[in-house]
Formats: C-alpha cells, structure tokens, sequence
C-alpha cells in the first residue's frame, strides 16, 4: 500500500449502519469503469458473503492489444498482502511461546541490525523506523531490476545501510525492511524456508488452492492470469514475467481474489490464531501523514473506515503490473479487487492517477456497503 491523496466518496453511498451486500450490477459497473474511465487493462473481483457463496467478476481484457477474456478469479501478484500471511505465522509462532511479541527482534537475529531496541511487534506494526529498502534499491529503473534475483540479506542490507526514520516505536512509517527482517526470523525460529511455513500453516490449512510462494528464480505465473503492465524507461511494457524475490516476504505471494478473501475471513474469524494473538493482531497505530484518512494499521493488517459506518480489515498490495486491495468486514463479508497495473501506469498527470487509485478504492467500500 502506498501513500496516496484519496478522496471520499460518500455521496455515492446510500446505506449506513450494518455493512450490506452491493448488487451485482453495481459491482460489474463498477469494474466497467476501472477499465474504461480509469485505463486500467482489466480488472477482477470476488465478493464472499457472511454464509461463503463466491460471486466472480471480471472486466477489460487479460492482454492488451487484443480481444482476451479476463480469467474468472485469474491469478494476480497480490505484493503487499503478503505481510498478512507472514504477520499471521509470526502470531502463531507467538501462540506457540516460541517468538515473544515484545522482545528485540535481535534475541533471534543477533547483529542483524544496529538498534537493539526495535521489536517483534515493532517490525509487525510498522514503528521500528528502520529505513525501507526499496526506496533506495532503483526501482525507478524497474526495467534494469526486473529480471535480478535479490537474496533476502541483500535486501537487509540496503535498508541498514540507510539511517532510521525516527527513534523505535514512536510513530507509524512504512517500510518492508521490517518484513524481511520478519522472514528471515520465522526461518530461523522454525528452521524451514518461510514460503513453506506460509504454505504449510496457512496456504493448506485453509485450502487455498491457488495460491503460492514462487520459488526462487521463478518470474512466471503458474495458473490461468491476466498479463499485468507497467510503466518503465522504455514506456508502457508487459511485465507479467519478472523476479519477484525484491519482495521476498514483504511482497512476494501470487493469489486470486478469492484466496484473498478465504485467507482474511479465516484469519478474522480466528481459523488461523487463538483469540489472544487475534486481538493482538488488531491492535492499531494511526497512519496519520502515511496512509489515506480512515486508516489504521495492526500487526500485518489494516483497519478500513467504511463510508456506511463500521470498518473491514486487511492489507491491499502493489508491484509492478499488479495492485489488489479488499477485506472483510466485522460481519463476514469479504471483497477483493486486482487491477492489472498500478494507478498512473496510463496516466499524464498525479491527479488522474490518484483518480483511478480512488476508484479502486471506492470499488471495495461500495462492494462491502452496498448502493443502488
């Protein structure tokens, strides 16, 4: 999730109170208009009912330039939603007394960074300060990067070799140096990679069949999938294939909408934690300055505010070719949407790609509210 101006639309909401299901054709308009107002190549979407039934969406084509249908809850990479999953092992490992929420991060990683100080839940909830590596990595030049493999120290090291935003725990600051450094804790407590502990602990148990860590050196998609774009040096490319490892396990998962929605239902419905480290989980900091109004984040997941009252939970995610956002509200409800390139991709100017990251935005909470 990136910093962004977001504007509220609640003139178009027309329900408040309880969260209620949209009507099918204001999903599908609205998916309508990510791909022809907003430019976005293709767009796709699932909503989850409170009792499990699934309804699929899809608008745009899966391949610019030609005439090809979008693949019903089609592959994406989901970026950023990967720290939910990680989040959620770090929890359970917590659960299991192996991994103390507020112990220096250190106690498992000696001399892996400089500040003793900085925590487990200080990693989780983004207040370490620790500087964020991929603002220093060239990601401007993603034409340069794409096709690189990147170890997970490496990405370690150009985040220390940063100073710190700010003294640990003293506000809210973004940065996915404190997910990798939570990767390479998880291998170390548990021994085993932590692709395989997402898989075994989350991806199995809540049977999430199309979803998968890719493994290393592997730049496709393995299932049916819309190609995604992005804007390089070289102007608008096809960047379906690349290396995702400069993401590794703040970034790196490949989902569809519909595994987006199992995992946040099971996560909040406590299929995955004990109630204690649930709780633990969404307890929030406020984003004041680095998030849109109406957010807050806890341990791996985010708080919502919705234009019909209540909230919904989850993280949402971008990289290149790719941008997904969605949740599940206090009631069950879960919605996810992906577009197939990030807002601004086919845009000239900042306001117009704000423009297309509000519409997706305003997509989720019209799909979780509802309106005529």
């Amino acid at each position: 999730m990136k910093k962004t101006l977001v504007g509220v639309l609640a003139a178009a909401m027309l329900f408040t109170g309880t969260a209620m299901a949209a009507p099918v054709t204001t999903v599908q308009k609205q998916l309508d208009g990510l791909t022809k107002q907003h430019e976005f190549p293709a767009a796709l979407a699932t909503t989850t009912e409170g009792n499990g039934r699934t309804t699929a969406y899809t608008s745009g084509t899966a391949e610019l330039g030609k005439n090809v249908p979008v693949p019903r809850n089609g592959q994406v990479r989901v970026g950023s939603n990967t720290k939910a999953f990680v989040a959620a092992v770090v929890m359970q490992l917590v659960a299991e007394k192996k991994v103390e929420l507020d112990a220096p991060v250190t106690k498992y990683l000696p001399g892996a960074i400089k500040d003793e100080r900085i925590t487990v839940r200080q990693l989780l909830n983004h207040t370490s300060g620790l500087a964020n590596y991929t603002q220093y990595m060239g990601l401007d030049k993603f034409e340069e990067l794409r096709h690189r493999y990147f170890e997970p120290r490496e990405l370690l090291d150009i985040g220390n070799a940063h100073p710190p935003t700010h003294e640990p725990g003293a506000k809210f600051k973004y940065s996915n140096t404190n997910y990798v450094l939570l990767g390479l804790l998880i291998q170390k407590v548990t021994g085993r990679p932590v692709a395989e502990n997402v898989d075994q602990r989350i991806v199995r148990k809540l049977n999430l069949r199309d979803t998968y860590w890719p493994g290393v050196g592997e730049q496709g998609i393995n299932g049916k999938h819309p190609h995604g774009y992005a804007k390089t040096g070289n102007g608008v490319e096809d960047v379906t294939e690349l290396d995702p490892s400069w993401g590794w396990a703040a970034g790196q998962i490949i989902s569809t909408t519909k595994d987006l929605n199992a995992f946040y239902r099971g996560l909040l419905k406590g299929d995955l934690l004990p109630q204690k480290e649930l709780d633990e989980m969404r307890k929030t900091v406020d984003t004041a300055g680095e998030m849109w109004p109406g957010v807050r984040y806890g341990l791996g997941i985010a708080s919502f505010s919705l234009t019909c009252g209540g909230q919904y939970w989850g993280h949402g995610g971008d990289i290149h070719g790719y941008e997904t956002r969605g949740g599940v509200t206090e009631q069950g409800r879960a919605f996810a949407v992906a577009v197939t390139a990030l807002p601004g991709t086919f845009s000239d100017t900042p306001e117009e790609a704000a423009k297309a990251h509000d519409a997706v935005l305003a997509t989720v909470d019209s799909a979780l509210c509802g309106a005529k």
